[in-house]
């Protein structure tokens, strides 16, 4: 198998927020002035699942860090080069695809006490606005949905640049990170250490490491 990928990821249509209106011209205003060659990236991309990686950290045991990543999502991106705020992304992960390289670690994960998969298969993140931060720096602000809980969330959103690869598919690269706290979703479960604290932390970094590829739409 090549470095690159020969079939992109599925793709959704993305959902218009019908936000635009304050954070439009917040978006434009904000920041120092965009790349002109971030203008030539407008259109509809998807992310490519072997070289992207939806990733999470969080601590465990007071004293190590777990490390996981959804390995089955669909997406669907819009990138606005002139106007941030038109900006927009969606993205539905199957749960059930929590890999954190222990299987009884990830059946524990899948189960009721935290995702409970059999109720609630997707978790979706779907972006409300766009904020230009200056330089390839944005601000994505949008409602993440755990267990038919929704609240919202930002997300920090870094361009990394563009390349058109062997294979004639273009590609533009995105690090995106955030954290929340898991317990607003309802994923309450954990175990009270002996000399005290807590075995899962209730603090996760969510970690997006996004190569994706202009779609044909």
């Amino acid at each position: 198998m090549g470095i690159f990928s020969r079939r992109p990821s599925t793709v959704v249509e993305p959902t218009p927020t019908g936000r635009s209106g304050a954070h439009g011209a917040e978006a434009e205003t904000t920041g120092a002035a965009l790349d002109p060659a971030l203008r030539s990236l407008t259109g509809h991309w998807t992310i490519d699942r072997p070289h992207s990686r939806i990733g999470f950290s969080v601590r465990h045991a007071m004293v190590t860090t777990v490390r996981g990543a959804f390995t089955d999502y669909d997406s669907a991106l819009y990138f606005d080069g002139a106007r941030p705020s038109e900006s927009r992304a969606e993205l539905v992960i199957k749960v059930a695809s929590v890999d954190t390289g222990v299987e009884q670690r990830d059946g524990h994960l899948v189960g009721r006490d935290f995702f409970d998969a059999r109720r609630y298969p997707e978790m979706v993140f779907r972006s409300t606005s766009t904020v230009h931060e200056g330089g390839e720096s944005f601000r994505m602000t949008g409602d993440l949905t755990i267990r038919d809980v929704t609240r919202s969330v930002d997300l920090q959103l870094d361009y990394l640049g563009s390349v058109m690869d062997p294979f004639g598919f273009e590609r533009a690269g995105f690090d995106g990170t955030t954290t929340i706290d898991r317990t607003e979703w309802g994923l309450v479960y954990n175990q009270r250490l002996e000399a005290g604290g807590a075995m899962v932390s209730e603090k996760v970094r969510l970690q997006f490491d996004i190569s994706a590829i202009r779609s044909a739409s």
